[in-house]
């Protein structure tokens, strides 16, 4: 194990004094918000920003005052060594946040905490110095552990001073085991009134009666905020013996030595077994009338919440501090970044808020985060959760019908495999890879019959889209789409995608080209002041076709992740298109799931005046980099203010509505922390690069051989039996195979640049 770096705090209070912090917004007044006092909710930082680093660590208090609102709170569970040190660790339990295994072995010990016993390492066995070099860990293991392996040490409370002191957040000390550290012979009582004659403490929390009731003649509400802490409504208080249940009725109790209580989020809105909202209780209301403060734990970004949220964690924090009823009157979150932006851009927003940003909000098959792809339920959806363009992938059913459906492969999102249809599974290599069901190997009356299923593309992380919905709503033929989307003011346009023309028309006799054509021309889309028509392919014959017969606005899929495209490229994309679409990767690589770099391809596209659309944003965490905090908000405004790019591909546009709406767009300099881009390969700067993957070959660049494709053939005229010859039908019945369902900030440079010369 190599030796920890050394903390320089000199240089942190240079970086945080030279660090510009924006105000909170002059727009959120104080009337508006329904706290006990009127004021906005306090953003309480668990361990600092322990989402991503250690918690407890010096750079995850540092990265939480950084990307925070200026009032932030900074937490810190206080446990206590032999010698009487008051540390900041989030467990009493050693072996839950640190490697102190590997510099005691064998040194496990069984103790009682709350009359449970507890085997591990514990910080009563050890002194301050004989601690002083064990290494904080990641206590959360499907967050990512290389921000570990930079040997960050365990903090004293009073090692964080030099990032409370030099702004105005203050400091929230936790005493979580008050009785077991009495049982060891050490005061918390004597610590807390001993360090808060050293340092300004802001508020102290307990789940213990009696410790609280020791210490609450000795501080001035004024300036110390008591406040008591519920655990699970079953698990009982040691100081009384009364469940958190039952003290939960007497509210009145609590008022006499405490300001304040903290509950799990889900005393306040329950969520049922299937995972949705229940009413909301009464909690914060009769708090607030036994004048009460009420704050909520259990806040984070990555990890499952309400599907009520589809997975968007801004629309959880709002749901807690601006739902028209109440507001919290605060939040312990693990990433602080989130209620910062939830509190001063996006709360009291109102139905009819002015949009700050234009860029282009382009559907993925409708809503279909929420609802089943393609469907009437994921189209309408997506038009009222602020869509601005809609999107129908064609495809044709054996009688010639074009329809919109996400894939040619009915398996993808039907549940055409339990039905009657099982058997017509078939390997077509020209058009996929692997068997599947063929959309024109069934009738469009077939097909509208089928089942819809949801898509989960992340399934794998056992992260699975509104079960409630996932067989919910009907298909749309094209012209059934094209009526619903010309009817609906709100669109400024259309996104038609065509692929595997070359291979219906040759092999089928299906031009989808002309049946899209004909679909646009009876529904009056070929008429002067109608909504905008996109056709989008990632085959240029297919465009070259449109941009023959039509005057539509072309866009080029790269369906490859480049990083430039060469000049003969680019030249050749403007002959036969005005935008492109490209995938995240292609504009902001990854390496570990971190930005590495921002490429040229965005750049060269934009020089040449083409419009870059880029896909595929989606609101679960796993399908973002680290550095955009597992906040889907955070990476869209860091796309759009960091590369100008002119529209984003969404199967959840009600996030991306909600983003251009909010009220800390269009700052300028004023621009708070928390609405700045990330800078891509900043976070990526702060890893021990011993630990890191070997490093990734460099994205090619986009050639002209990849754009230029061979002419569309003709469409053939074949007789009434015939069928793909490129066809190998599966094995029937019991021999078939199963089918299986499919699963910023500009301040972060100066953040960077202290933990690279710790």
């Amino acid at each position: 194990m190599w030796k920890p770096r050394a903390l320089s705090v000199t240089l942190a209070l240079l970086l945080l004094h030279s660090l510009s912090l924006a105000p909170v917004s002059a727009q959120s007044k104080r009337s508006e918000w329904k706290t006990l006092t009127g004021s906005p909710p306090l953003v309480i930082a668990h361990g600092g920003f322990s989402g991503i680093f250690p918690d407890s660590s010096y750079p995850a208090y540092l990265l939480a005052v950084q990307t925070s609102v200026p009032d932030v709170a900074i937490w810190c569970d206080v446990q206590l060594t032999k010698d009487e040190v008051g540390l900041c660790l989030p467990d009493v339990n050693l072996l839950n946040s640190t490697y102190i295994l590997s510099y005691f072995p064998n040194k496990t010990v069984s103790y009682l905490v709350n009359g449970e016993s507890v085997a591990g390492y514990f910080s009563v066995d050890y002194t301050f110095k004989e601690l002083s070099d064990v290494i904080l860990t990641q206590g959360v293991f499907t967050r990512s552990n290389l921000p570990e392996n930079n040997g960050y040490l365990i903090n004293r409370v009073e090692d964080i001073l030099p990032i409370v002191a030099p702004q105005t957040p203050g400091l929230w000390l936790n005493i979580q085991h008050d009785a077991f550290y009495t049982q060891h012979k050490l005061s918390m009582r004597s610590y807390v009134l001993s360090i808060s004659r050293k340092l300004r403490v802001s508020y102290i929390s307990s789940p213990e009666v009696g410790f609280l009731r020791s210490i609450t003649t000795r501080f001035n509400p004024k300036i110390t905020k008591l406040v008591f802490r519920f655990l699970d409504q079953g698990d009982t208080d040691p100081s009384t013996n009364q469940t958190y249940g039952s003290l939960l009725k007497n509210l009145t109790f609590i008022k006499t030595f405490a300001s304040g209580i903290l509950v799990p989020k889900g005393y306040i809105w329950p969520i049922d077994a299937a995972g949705y909202l229940q009413p909301h209780t009464t909690l914060v209301s009769d708090a607030h009338k036994a004048g009460l403060e009420v704050y909520a734990s259990d806040f984070a970004n990555d990890i499952v919440s309400s599907f009520n949220y589809s997975y968007d964690p801004l629309a959880e924090y709002l749901q807690f501090i601006d739902n028209g009823d109440f507001s919290v009157d605060g939040v312990l979150t693990d990433f602080p970044i989130t209620p910062s932006e939830a509190i001063d851009c996006f709360a009291h927003l109102g139905t009819n808020a002015t949009r700050r940003d234009k860029t282009l909000i382009i559907s993925k098959f409708g809503a279909s985060g929420d609802y089943p792809a393609c469907t009437d339920l994921a189209y309408n959806n997506a038009i009222s959760d602020g869509a601005d363009v809609l999107d129908c992938p064609v495809q044709i059913s054996k009688d010639g019908i074009p329809f919109c459906l996400s894939s040619i492969d009915l398996l993808d999102s039907t549940t055409v495999a339990q039905t009657r249809f099982s058997d017509l599974v078939t390997s077509i290599p020209k058009i996929k890879s692997g068997r599947g069901i063929f959309t024109f190997k069934l009738t469009w009356a077939d097909i509208k019959d089928l089942t819809p299923s949801i898509l989960n593309p992340f399934s794998k992380f056992t992260l699975f889209r509104n079960p409630k919905s996932k067989n919910a709503g009907n298909f749309l033929t094209l012209s059934d789409f094209l009526s619903l989307s010309k009817n609906q003011t709100s669109l400024s346009g259309v996104l038609i995608i065509v692929e595997n023309a070359a291979y219906l028309a040759e092999k089928l006799g299906l031009s989808v080209t002309d049946a899209v054509i004909d679909a646009l021309s009876k529904a009056g889309y070929d008429k002067p002041g109608s909504q905008k028509v996109y056709i989008q392919s990632t085959n240029s014959s297919v465009l070259l076709k449109f941009k023959e017969k039509t005057k539509y606005e072309l866009v080029y899929k790269i369906d490859e992740t480049v990083s430039d495209a060469a000049n003969a490229a680019v030249e050749d994309i403007k002959t036969f298109a005005s935008s492109v679409v490209v995938n995240k990767d292609s504009v902001f690589p990854r390496s570990a799931s971190f930005l590495t770099t921002f490429t040229k391809i965005v750049p060269k596209l934009q020089a040449s005046n083409l419009s870059i659309f880029v896909e595929t944003f989606s609101n679960e965490f796993v399908s973002q980099a680290w550095d955009y905090f597992s906040d889907p908000t955070v990476e869209i405004n860091s796309f759009i203010q960091e590369t100008g790019i002119n529209g984003v591909i969404t199967d959840f546009p009600k996030t991306a509505s909600r983003y251009s709406k909010n009220k800390c767009l269009n700052l300028g300099d004023k621009t708070p922390p928390y609405m700045q881009p990330v800078k891509a390969g900043d976070l990526y700067k702060t890893l021990d690069n011993r630990t890191l993957p070997p490093a990734q070959a460099p994205l090619p660049p986009l050639t002209k051989s990849e754009v230029v494709e061979a002419p569309l053939p003709a469409v053939a005229k074949l007789a009434p039996a015939s069928s793909p010859a490129a066809e190998t039908k599966s094995p029937p019945k019991n021999a078939q195979p199963k089918v299986s369902v499919c699963f910023f900030l500009s301040s972060l440079a100066v953040f960077v640049a202290s933990i690279l010369l710790l």
